[in-house]
């Protein structure tokens, strides 16, 4: 039940003076919401300084200036292409606006020679005079009228302008109650100055005056507010999660160390250190909630391998579910090998099996002698039953919905979980998204792992990559070949159908297709023909993007590559250089190419830290684009912005936990703006099954 005296907050849009039928729907695109409250958080990106100027002389080319002065003529233009002049004195010197294809009987209106004028936009220079072109506000000081002190700019969408929804903001602070309790803390409110909440969106929408370090104080404390709200939630989460009763699984240190000694290499100190995380809280008696998120080809399998073992060795099982069958089966040839030589049974489920093998492995469930089962949406179907299921892990898991997870969690007595992300995101960012989680962070490579020697080629040079495909194909290698798109209508040959057609022209060699528009089992089968070596090149989309494994493959070729963010190409790119080989990724780019797309080109050749590169995508791209669709909602924040405010992330989650856990000791008053604070800004949790 929502508290009563947000009801005007929760209004529609069209409550508000000047909304009717036509704007609104324009509106509630813009504000991505039916509300005024979704209006009130829709947040400006800048702040202009409109006060007026003393005089013309103060003006300086390429700033916002508002100025006052008296018309002093109007000069028509010379030729259909030259602007209509005004020429303005206010006793210091002269200023020229000028209008291009402006009605001249509006003009004369607006600017009769002999009366002043208020007039407010970018000043520029030419030919030696100042001037300025369409003022945003042209005014009559003899009305009255004046622009605001300060004008907030916002994110717009056609059918809008700015001052409609700057006027619109104005008018919804109306709606605000002023007498709302505090919930931030009094002590970090005082010690960061920062206004109260409505003073906080007055300042915002409706400044009094240009003042840099209100305005950024309102932004950081309403900032505050949308973080302490989802801290909340996480922290009350966590609270009846650890209420919950779960199966302890004692740590097995000498299984582990069995385990340790017949691998081929020595496990990083990352894989060791996330390792005695999941171990620990696998002790516990409530259950696990943790991410384990690692870059590509820094081990994840292994340690959820280690988990695994602590579980079969309390006598409990393990599922691992993965998002397609390739996947689930690669993932089992990875588990088997690993566990099976210490007499542990592995097996694997999904839509394929049929018959008596299915019927054998849903026995071995059901008994308890199949101890770890990889599979994809197979494990959680009707029919499937674990005699001790303890432990799921999810691989990629921002493929699967949380009712394809609660429905493997149903198989067992409140399960603990662990889910897997290929996809390195910034740490900040990873704690923002996963706040419900406990996140472990794998951050170094296994020894022995190839580098990937990368190189930004102009697509013009596309006979000569070709030539080097075939020379690696002579040599008994397997190259990936991406494109952006399935197809294309005009002839722009970087599409999936075309350059496979081409390959087949081109090369002596079994060229694969794989794309999106396929069939669930003809994407299966062409990347499994792909893996077995049936086929030499897959020319594919980014549906290959993560988890596809095949050793021999060693050229990763990108067409188009200035198209794709930085993440997504340095998935694509992992896919190679998994074998014992040299190999490279080729990014083909069309020239030219944009300031932004060239760095993210460079960044990619200087590094294959995940990390590293997840950084500078956040800082080109934002949280949304980094994540993409599937994950980007869980950072669509309306007021927090995450390059400037993510310090204080930290410390809402230190507040909100003892806010949770001291709720009994906290002010009455606190406790009742606490829960306004959820009803406002609380974010739907995808991760709290």
């Amino acid at each position: 039940m929502r508290d009563e005296r947000l009801f005007p907050l929760f209004q529609p849009l069209d409550a508000l003076p000047g909304i009717g039928p036509k704007l609104k729907p324009v509106l509630e695109r813009l504000v991505g919401g039916e509300t005024i409250w979704d209006l009130l958080t829709h947040m400006p990106e800048r702040w202009l300084d409109r006060r007026p100027r003393d005089s013309f002389e103060d003006i300086i080319p390429d700033e916002i200036a508002t100025v006052r002065g008296e018309v002093h003529a109007v000069k028509a233009p010379y030729n259909d292409r030259a602007p209509t002049r005004v020429l303005m004195f206010d006793g210091s010197g002269f200023l020229t606006l000028t209008f291009f294809r402006a009605d001249g009987r509006w003009l004369q209106s607006q600017f009769p020679v002999g009366k002043e004028r208020i007039v407010s936009g970018k000043v520029t220079e030419w030919q030696g005079e100042r001037q300025m072109s369409h003022p945003d506000f042209i005014l009559d000081p003899a009305r009255g009228e004046y622009p605001p002190p300060v004008e907030p700019i916002y994110p717009l969408t056609a059918g809008l302008t700015n001052k409609r929804v700057h006027s619109t903001a104005k008018a919804a602070l109306g709606t605000v109650d002023e007498t709302l309790p505090e919930w931030i803390d009094p002590h970090l409110l005082e010690a960061q100055s920062w206004p109260g909440f409505k003073a906080a969106l007055s300042w915002v929408h409706a400044p009094e005056a240009f003042d840099e370090e209100k305005i950024d104080a309102a932004r950081k404390r309403l900032a505050y507010d949308e973080a302490l709200a989802r801290e909340l939630s996480f922290a009350r989460v966590r609270t009846t999660r650890r209420a919950q009763s779960a199966n302890s699984v004692p740590p097995q240190n000498e299984a582990l160390n069995r385990l340790v000694k017949t691998l081929p290499y020595k496990p990083t100190s990352a894989q060791i250190r996330s390792t005695k995380e999941i171990m620990e809280d696998l002790a516990e008696s409530h259950p696990m909630r943790r991410m384990l998120q690692g870059d590509v080809g820094a081990g994840k399998t292994l340690v959820g391998a280690f988990a695994a073992v602590q579980a079969a060795e309390g006598g409990f099982q393990t599922a691992f579910m993965a998002p397609t069958e390739v996947l689930a089966r690669q993932q089992y040839d990875t588990l088997d090998a690993l566990l099976s030589p210490l007499g542990y049974e592995v097996a694997v489920l999904t839509g394929r099996d049929k018959g008596k093998t299915r019927e054998a492995t849903l026995m071995g469930l059901a008994d308890g002698s199949i101890q770890v089962i990889a599979g994809t949406h197979a494990l959680f179907q009707e029919g499937v039953s674990f005699k001790r299921l303890a432990m799921v892990i999810v691989d990629e898991q921002h493929r699967f919905g949380v009712a394809d997870r609660m429905k493997l969690m149903s198989k067992g007595k409140a399960p603990h979980m662990l889910v897997m992300s290929a996809t390195p995101i910034p740490r900040t960012l990873a704690q923002t998204v996963h706040g419900d989680l406990d996140v472990s962070i794998l951050d170094e490579k296994p020894a022995g792992r190839q580098p990937v020697e990368t190189r930004a080629i102009p697509d013009t040079r596309l006979n000569d990559v070709t030539d080097a495909v075939g020379r690696a194909l002579g040599r008994g290698e397997r190259v990936f070949w991406v494109c952006p798109r399935v197809d294309a209508d005009d002839e722009d040959s970087s599409s999936a159908v075309s350059r496979a057609a081409m390959l087949r022209d081109a090369l002596n060699a079994e060229i694969g297709l794989v794309h999106g528009r396929m069939k669930g089992e003809e994407k299966d089968a062409a990347l499994e023909a792909f893996r077995t070596g049936k086929t030499h090149v897959l020319v594919a989309t980014t549906v290959i993007e993560v988890g596809v494994d095949v050793p021999e493959a060693t050229i990763m070729v990108i067409e188009r590559a200035e198209g794709f963010g930085l993440a997504q190409l340095h998935q694509l790119r992992g896919r190679v250089g998994r074998g014992s080989q040299k190999s490279f990724c080729l990014l083909l780019y069309r020239a030219p190419l944009t300031e932004m797309a060239r760095e993210r080109l460079d960044t990619l050749r200087q590094t294959e830290d995940g990390f590293e590169i997840a950084e500078a995508d956040f800082r080109l791209r934002g949280p949304g684009d980094l994540l993409g669709k599937a994950q980007s909602g869980l950072v669509d924040y309306r007021l927090i912005n995450l390059p400037e405010h993510s310090d204080l992330i930290e410390i809402a989650r230190k507040d909100a936990q003892s806010a949770v856990e001291t709720a009994e000791a906290i002010s009455k008053s606190r406790a009742e703006g606490l829960g306004l604070l959820s009803q406002l800004l609380s974010p739907d949790l995808r991760f709290s099954d």
